[in-house]
């Protein structure tokens, strides 16, 4: 009897499940927003640092007389994504520190939050100037510090204000364990219109009891978490397993508390993009994989954050969060969608030229071309195609049979490649003949984007 395709659309949705959507702030790549400068009511002499962090001293030189101080301010800015997702799914049936020459000298810095295993990508990307600054901003963010001084080394540099917010973006992007730094502020020195001095201090969202306690819930999770991947895994292992559990243990949730920072990932199980990714990158740095955030926009230009991983000494990017199908299923909910795979693997270890297909990267932190493919998911499971194989596509479904799974992904190299995967598969209904445990319905989902098909059973 003749096969015929049924075609199934969940309800409100548009072509390919896996466009998708980025973050609400378009804003993420300017530089951070602050409350502008209001002149502080304090002599000279009076503006060394007052109000010291539990467990530090501080020992500062006065600024230059005649400095006249103004006080500043920022935060850091929420990445957040958009709830809107376009999706399809259809069926098939059958039949039918240094420091330098610092300022101040510090006595004592007190217990730091600083993870020694915390990868310096953002620090590396700086000058010698201001990696001095970075070093000193990073023991001030780590230990709940306040109203220090910034090395004169990096004012002699031409180092100035401008370059205060960027140097503070770095120390973030190195460190997802500073999950209770809200942003900063600083007062200035100036001298006849010359910046002349510059006290730096950290703006927190909790106190530093609290943010203890936090810390040992995380360190709790990841201990969990990492206890599932064998210290001998290697690269390409670590970073599958933690793509994949992130995806299956948390819940894409706009309004998810402290959804900004790792606490939100690792404990409570629900976050946004910037969640997922500074996860991805805490949990990775502490198997001794190098990977860091990246920040930039989508296709829709909204912000979003996602990683980039080396593997093997060749760099790839992964997206954590638009690897999670309940971010790709956003509000549609029931339906065919409803059944499809709980993890996409069209993000992991992927190349530039296959990102810029739908990111763009942003942020101060300059990144490399991604050009290497060896760790790509499809490569490394046999499921990358440069032609339509009929023998490699048999006996990728027989493997996926052999082991019982109820989905199959597969992506081409080309457009050429992918269409006539899609023509071989689809319209053809040749899926039947190689997948024969799947019964009588196979849904399927196409992204074009990536040049991908992924194909489950279903009893719709």
């Amino acid at each position: 009897m003749r096969k015929s395709a049924r075609f199934m659309k969940a309800a409100g949705c548009l072509l390919l499940w896996f466009s998708l959507a980025g973050c609400a702030y378009s804003d993420i790549l300017n530089e951070i927003p602050r409350d502008f400068a209001f002149p502080a009511q304090t002599s000279p002499a009076s503006a060394e640092p007052q109000g010291s962090a539990p467990g530090q001293q501080f020992l500062a030189e006065q600024p230059p007389q005649g400095s006249a101080p103004e006080a500043q301010s920022s935060s850091e800015p929420p990445t957040q994504d958009s709830a809107s997702v376009s999706q399809t799914s259809q069926a098939l049936s059958r039949g039918s520190v240094q420091g330098g020459a610092v300022l101040q000298k510090k006595a004592s810095l007190g217990e730091s939050f600083l993870a020694e295993e915390a990868d310096d990508f953002a620090c590396r990307s700086l000058s010698e100037a201001e990696k001095v600054w970075y070093h000193e901003m990073e023991a001030v963010l780590g230990s709940f510090g306040e109203k220090v001084y910034l090395s004169k080394s990096g004012l002699q540099a031409g180092l100035g204000e401008k370059d205060i917010d960027r140097i503070f973006q770095c120390v973030l992007n190195d460190h997802p364990e500073l999950f209770y730094v809200e942003g900063y502020s600083y007062v200035k020195y100036s001298r006849e219109g010359v910046l002349t001095a510059v006290t730096f201090s950290g703006t927190y969202s909790m106190d530093r009891e609290t943010a203890l306690l936090r810390r040992e819930e995380i360190e709790s999770a990841a201990a969990e978490i990492l206890a599932g991947i064998p210290a001998e895994a290697s690269d390409y292992d670590k970073v599958k397993y933690v793509y994949e559990t992130l995806i299956t243990s948390t819940d894409y949730e706009l309004q998810a508390p402290d959804n900004q920072n790792i606490y939100s990932v690792l404990v409570n199980r629900r976050s946004v993009c910037q969640g997922y990714a500074k996860a991805t990158q805490y949990l990775l740095n502490r198997l001794g994989v190098e990977c860091t955030l990246v920040l930039g926009t989508v296709e829709n230009g909204e912000g979003h954050a996602w990683n980039l991983v080396n593997i093997d000494g060749s760099y790839y990017y992964m997206d954590t969060t638009w690897g999670d199908a309940s971010y790709q299923l956003g509000d549609a909910g029931d339906g065919a969608g409803s059944a499809m795979p709980a993890i996409n693997y069209d993000y992991l270890n992927i190349t530039t030229q296959e990102l810029a297909r739908t990111h763009t990267v942003g942020g101060v932190v300059p990144m490399p071309s991604c050009t290497a493919n060896e760790a790509n998911y499809y490569v490394r499971e046999g499921a990358w195609f440069e032609s339509c194989d009929s023998g490699q596509l048999s006996r990728l479904f027989e493997q996926a049979a052999a082991e019982s799974r109820m989905d199959v992904a597969v992506k081409c190299a080309d457009a050429a490649c992918y269409g006539e995967v899609v023509d071989f598969l689809i319209h053809k209904q040749k899926i039947f003949d190689l997948w024969k445990a799947a019964g009588t319905h196979i849904a399927y989902a196409q992204n074009e984007d990536q040049l991908s098909l992924t194909f489950w059973m279903t009893n719709d």
